[in-house]
């Protein structure tokens, strides 16, 4: 079974509106040989913007988030000190936390991330799927 990170973006869009996923990206989620992992972060990442009114659409995935994952067949995948140690250490411009410690995971496990965010094309040891 291979394995592929999803970027906050692509799980909303997968719940929400699957139509902006490319067909790469869409063949990834959907695949039953695929395991798809959903870091920490995005709960971090959409709870914070669904407090400060940035993301009110995702409210749903922050009171049920466990059990929408579990329907969408994704698995969590936890944030690990070795992951912040990479995170904090990576030469990236790139400041986002959310972004810097799912890139981290990405390298760490050697699995693509599903991202249409071409900041990720930036580090060199990343493999982006989009």
């Amino acid at each position: 079974m291979t394995a592929v990170l999803v970027d906050t973006h692509v799980l909303l869009w997968a719940m929400t509106d699957p139509v902006k996923l490319t067909s790469p990206a869409e063949e990834k989620v959907s695949d039953l040989d695929t395991e798809v992992l959903v870091s920490a972060a995005t709960a971090w990442e959409i709870s914070t913007k669904v407090r400060i009114g940035k993301l009110p659409e995702a409210e749903f995935l922050v009171l049920d988030f466990g059990d929408h994952l579990r329907r969408g067949d994704f698995r969590t995948l936890p944030i690990e000190s070795a992951d912040a140690l990479v995170s904090g250490s990576l030469a990236w411009a790139h400041r986002d936390p959310f972004d810097r410690i799912i890139a981290a995971q990405a390298i760490r496990r050697g699995i693509p991330l599903i991202s249409a965010d071409r900041v990720f094309d930036d580090l060199g040891t990343l493999q982006r799927i989009w």
